[in-house]
């Protein structure tokens, strides 16, 4: 088993449940890309190359970190920056929270913009 697909796997409920279910909304939504692990987290890249996001199990809830997220404009109510000044994430603390045409709009505009020059 790869590492990122133990670190879901191994996940307390109801972490591993959120985890699981972002994983199949992300995979079906953009499938191309490669879920790979780095910095100890799940992370998607694109193309193997471009970061796009990350799971992180911290605390009481489950980050869906976006590596530029401060270039985000969609839902931006809904996404948590905690003076990070390039990331932002959806924050998950059960299952019920994830509202999944948030989620892929969000995922979509993430993979759009990857063309511009932040994303280099």
């Amino acid at each position: 088993m790869k590492p990122a697909e133990e670190y879901i796997l191994n996940a307390k409920e109801p972490f591993r449940s959120i985890m699981l279910h972002l994983q199949m909304v992300i995979e079906s939504t953009l499938t191309d890309l490669e879920l790979l692990y780095k910095w100890r987290l799940p992370f998607y890249y694109i193309e193997g190359k471009q970061g796009l996001c990350y799971f992180n199990q911290s605390k009481n809830y489950v980050d869906l970190g976006f590596w530029h997220g401060a270039h985000l404009t969609v839902h931006r109510d809904k996404l948590v920056s905690e003076n990070r000044k390039h990331m932002k994430s959806l924050r998950y603390f059960k299952l019920e929270d994830v509202d999944d045409e948030v989620l892929i709009d969000v995922l979509k505009e993430a993979y759009s913009v990857r063309d511009r020059k932040y994303y280099k």
